[in-house]
């Protein structure tokens, strides 16, 4: 039976930012593309991948789009490739547009094919006169661009950056030695933006018809967190990622948030102003979701967009893997827009975009579980305690994906499964662990379905059955382990009575 799960993309996959459009009858995802145990943000090339928008289960890999080393100004490939965006222009080709690590340019590709391969086009610029008369926002940094050609052929680029408050992202640290390795305007721009002011709210310009010239200055259309005070967007405002979309004749703005692990959106009548606060569609840890303070997830960074496919709109967003934020890997759920334009809040699921729970047969990855804690999973989010290193998580070895250190009071969750005559779980573990695991429908285990010893002392993978009853019916899962040790899980598989 053809199914899909979160991740949606193989698990040997780490795209991240996904920003999903469809063209020609395809849903393609455009994102930023990072690397397994990465150790900086979007690692590689840009790739994209394409499912039918009747079928969201048969992903399709599309190849490599574009190349870092393809624009001028990274032709040493120096730079990564951040989250970027995409939109068919007036001419029917299809333009790329994409920001480098901190670097103060909004770049350009084009193809005539959504899935590429592109070349470079040029760098968003603006226009003459306003060049001439000197009236720059030059502490505007060009930040994580994205670009909504609306209905009457006029285009329109958002972008943004606004360090402040619960998060703040460092500026990439250049050593003099790199610095004077950089050609001469290259390091006369990283030093210019090292040392500018940056961007303090969510950005707007219409562009000209070329698809790259501005025209003229671009104005602020959701405020910053040090300017939200008064505005409706106290608690919650711009930080990055912004994604637009154009629903119902209203302007749907989704961005990232200075709490940073959720996706907000901000509604409009127009295009560039009159912005007001929407509220989050999804936090890659569950917070808000029915009132929850406790992160079912390590937290972490977020950016995606809204797609309608068929009747159903989507969400995209993106999880954490490997204690980091540099493997990152892109998630979806079904939202909805009720008849007010609102969209309440939804939850993280293992089953994602497959129009309904996975049936409890056959075997799954370990690493489709959306809720993983352990005692050591923290409420905030700081990649530089060691904690994150040692509680629960997914990681790749030898192209393996598992999750790894499962220890006392650690909790993993799916949802949702379809069970049908379930006479047992069969789990893939190693490690030294002696203890027990439960096997239930909530994450405090009060409503369980079986409890049975464990005793695992291996390095390689070993089968573990769970003899559980579980009555017909779909529910969320969930293994709670409590003992002494540490172990390794890689999947999860179900004993049906025949």
């Amino acid at each position: 039976m053809e199914q899909v799960f979160n991740p949606f993309l193989p698990l040997h996959e780490y795209v991240a930012d996904g920003e999903p459009h469809v063209f020609d009858g395809r849903v393609y995802i455009y994102g930023s593309h990072d690397a397994s145990f990465g150790t900086k943000y979007c690692e590689g090339h840009y790739v994209t991948w394409s499912a039918p928008v009747e079928n969201l289960r048969d992903w399709r890999y599309e190849g490599v789009i574009y190349r870092r080393d393809q624009d001028p100004s990274n032709q040493e490939d120096q730079m990564q490739l951040w989250a970027p965006d995409v939109a068919k222009g007036p001419d029917g080709r299809y333009y790329l547009y994409y920001c480098f690590n901190f670097y103060p340019e909004i770049g350009v590709a084009v193809s005539d094919s959504p899935a590429g391969p592109f070349e470079f086009y040029g760098h968003v610029r603006y226009p003459r006169e306003v060049l001439e008369g000197g009236d720059i926002q030059g502490d505007m940094m060009p930040f994580d661009p994205a670009v909504l050609m609306d209905e009457d052929n006029r285009v329109y680029l958002y972008y943004g950056f606004a360090p402040a408050c619960e998060k703040e992202m460092l500026l990439p640290k250049f050593s003099e030695a790199d610095l004077q390795a950089m050609p001469e305007e290259e390091r006369k721009k990283i030093e210019g933006m090292m040392n500018a002011k940056m961007g303090e709210n969510g950005m707007v310009v219409e562009l000209e018809q070329d698809m790259l010239t501005m025209k003229g200055v671009p104005q602020v259309c959701v405020p910053g967190g040090l300017h939200t005070q008064g505005t409706g967007f106290e608690g919650h405002g711009f930080f990055e990622a912004p994604s637009i979309r154009k629903i119902n004749n209203k302007y749907y703005l989704v961005y990232s948030s200075h709490k940073s692990h959720e996706l907000c959106y901000a509604v409009s009548e127009r295009p560039m102003d009159g912005y007001a606060y929407g509220g989050v569609i999804v936090s890659n840890g569950d917070i808000g979701y029915r009132g929850r303070t406790k992160p079912v997830n390590t937290l972490g960074n977020n950016h995606g967009g809204i797609v309608k496919a068929g009747e159903d709109y989507y969400i995209f967003y993106h999880r954490q893997t490997h204690g980091t934020e540099f493997s990152r890997q892109d998630c979806a759920e079904k939202i909805q827009i009720l008849p007010d334009g609102s969209i309440p809040q939804v939850e993280i699921t293992s089953c994602g975009l497959n129009g309904g729970a996975l049936p409890a047969s056959g075997s799954y990855p370990a690493a489709i579980a959306c809720h993983m804690t352990c005692p050591e999973t923290m409420a905030h989010i700081d990649y530089q305690n060691p904690a994150m290193q040692i509680q629960t998580r997914m990681v790749q070895k030898q192209n393996v994906q598992f999750l790894t250190d499962i220890h006392d009071h650690t909790v993993l969750g799916y949802k949702y499964f379809e069970c049908i005559s379930v006479c047992g779980i069969v789990l893939e573990l190693r490690g030294c662990f002696t203890g027990t695991v439960k096997v239930a429908v909530d994450e405090s285990g009060k409503e369980c379905f079986a409890e049975d010893t464990l005793s695992v002392k291996t390095e390689n993978w070993k089968i573990e059955e769970l003899h559980a009853s579980i009555p017909d019916g779909i529910y969320p899962l969930f293994l709670l382990f409590e003992g002494e040790g540490t172990l390794d899980m890689k999947s999860l598989s179900f004993a049906n009575i025949s």
